[in-house]
């Protein structure tokens, strides 16, 4: 097992090649272990866009410099777990283009209590503050772990609300482990590393691109049993979250806010396309069927 860990720490460190590149060079290896990948095969393999293809043979040379003492000395400091592990949630596991590896720090065991998402606008309003104030401490009470984004607003409420009710909350976030942002939640997320659990499917020192937060979202949808939004414009990161969980089958519930306010636009277009309309604690956990 230790070298096919390897094998993905390395992959992991492949430039110009996306996920699900990845994912199809993981699965090649896997059928054929024997076989001594070729950079060229992994170029045909992973399809890689030919405007990447210098990109990729130059970090192809890059990782194979990486050594086992490289990995070991990664790993005191840092901890991930593969798609082929048994810690690996199995909801994740699911869902289209689930993440080949996840970096983590904090306690992997939140990863298997029941999980709820609660997401939200940055630009949050006080309704949604008070939403978030009054759902979480008995979410909280019935031991369902809280995922977020750590994002401004809804998320961060999110975050501390359970943890100011002696909840558990799983922090997903789109830079690496030792980048925080918002600047801000730097307090939080060392809380949240140190006593929670806190996952990011990108090296250490990746910075916070637009694009990671995307992909972000579809993990938080992922690793969550259900979604409740708090306020979200519509075409918004969260209603796109709540739709990729829609889509993948996910309980989704929403708190129908003012029709005239953009912030809750979204939440009455996910009631319209299926979520639960929700407004107190005992809505979703009349439903609620994983604990």
């Amino acid at each position: 097992m230790f070298e096919t860990k390897f094998f993905i720490f390395k992959l992991k460190h492949l430039k110009g090649i996306g996920n699900k590149g990845l994912l199809r060079i993981v699965h090649y290896h896997l059928e054929q272990p024997d076989l001594e990948l070729t950079v060229e095969e992994c170029v045909k393999i992973g399809k890689v866009n030919q405007k990447y293809v210098g990109l990729f043979l130059e970090s192809w040379e890059n990782i194979r410099r990486i050594t086992e003492e490289d990995y070991y000395l990664f790993i005191e400091s840092y901890a991930f777990i593969t798609i082929l592990d048994e810690e690996y949630p199995e909801y994740l596991r699911e869902i289209y283009n689930p993440p080949v590896a996840l970096f983590y720090r904090g306690n992997i065991d939140y990863l298997k209590t029941p999980t709820l998402a609660i997401i939200g606008s940055r630009k949050a309003t006080e309704h949604g503050k008070l939403m978030v104030d009054s759902l979480v401490p008995k979410l909280c009470e019935n031991n369902l772990t809280i995922v977020s984004g750590l994002a401004k607003g809804n998320d961060t409420y999110a975050h501390q609300a359970a943890i100011r009710n002696r909840g558990k909350t799983i922090a997903v976030i789109g830079s690496g482990l030792n980048i925080c942002y918002p600047k801000e939640n730097e307090r939080l997320q060392e809380f949240i590393s140190n006593q929670h659990l806190i996952l990011s499917e990108y090296l250490p020192n990746t910075r916070p691109l637009a694009y990671h937060f995307p992909s972000r979202n579809r993990i938080i949808a992922g690793i969550s049993q259900a979604v409740c939004v708090i306020e979200a414009k519509k075409k918004s990161g969260t209603y796109i979250t709540a739709t990729l969980a829609l889509e993948e089958g996910r309980e989704v519930f929403s708190i129908p806010g003012n029709p005239i306010n953009d912030q809750s636009e979204g939440c009455l277009q996910l009631i319209q396309d299926g979520a639960k309309c929700i407004w107190k604690a005992e809505d979703i956990l009349e439903d609620w069927t994983f604990i």
